[in-house]
């Protein structure tokens, strides 16, 4: 299994603060955001992992994780020079990927959970994770059938069609460097991580995990202030790093 944090965009909805530095680079308390999704991925046992930065904080990222030998791990550093959807991220990172499985998680996701298990218990296809939340609108949401399966992957659905948001966490076999060639740009001229799911779920290869505790995408001001209590009162003893 390999990973990837995709830590790449310019952060506009936190202007000033993304001006002079990436989002993933914050604080959040005492650590800078991206060790979270980090430490999700070393806890898991992912050793080989690939960050996917913008080309005017790559010395930011540099000085501050080098080779990752300080964690164990390894580092491989690449380019998003226009970010154009989560899932370009497995164009970027197909040389990377090569035969083996990944695990992709975006770099300002902070989860509760310690979702090892359901990384390391992955086999082949594709598995997601949700989570319940009051505002599902504003993500990909999960629609399921009458018996609990997964139905479609809608993104940010104008009609309610359940309350269980994709977080942003994914586990993929190697099909998804073809499943990214295959999918078309969305109607804001992007690779949407919603349609790799739909691509597997197709083909009945997808598996949906729930996450029971607290899931912060912390894309806005409230969110990251959220996040800032959040790992202080419970994240101090589940960091690795």
């Amino acid at each position: 299994m390999r990973g990837i944090i995709l830590s790449g965009g310019s952060g506009t909805r936190l202007r000033p603060l993304t001006k002079i530095t990436s989002k993933q680079l914050l604080p959040v308390y005492n650590r800078p955001m991206i060790y979270y999704p980090l430490n999700t991925l070393i806890k898991a046992g992912i050793t080989e992992i690939m960050i996917i930065i913008a080309p005017e904080r790559a010395g930011d990222y540099l000085n501050l994780l080098g080779s990752g030998q300080q964690f164990g791990v390894k580092f491989t550093y690449e380019i998003q020079d226009k970010p154009e959807g989560i899932a370009q991220a497995f164009l970027i990172g197909e040389n990377f990927i090569d035969n083996e499985n990944v695990t992709l998680i975006l770099g300002d996701n902070i989860f509760e959970d310690d979702l090892s298990e359901g990384i390391q218990s992955f086999n082949s296809g594709a598995r997601i994770f949700a989570k319940q939340v009051p505002d599902p609108e504003r993500f990909g949401v999960v629609k399921f059938g009458s018996q609990g399966q997964a139905e479609s992957i809608v993104e940010k659905p104008k009609d309610k069609i359940s309350d269980y948001a994709v977080t942003g966490l994914y586990v993929y076999d190697h099909q998804v460097v073809r499943a990214a060639k295959e999918i078309k740009p969305s109607a804001r001229g992007e690779l949407e991580i919603t349609d790799i799911n739909n691509w597997y779920l197709a083909k009945g290869q997808l598996d949906v995990a729930t996450v029971k505790g607290e899931w912060l995408d912390t894309g806005t001001f409230d969110s990251l202030l959220k996040a800032q209590q959040f790992a202080k009162d419970k994240m101090a003893d589940k960091m690795i790093i």
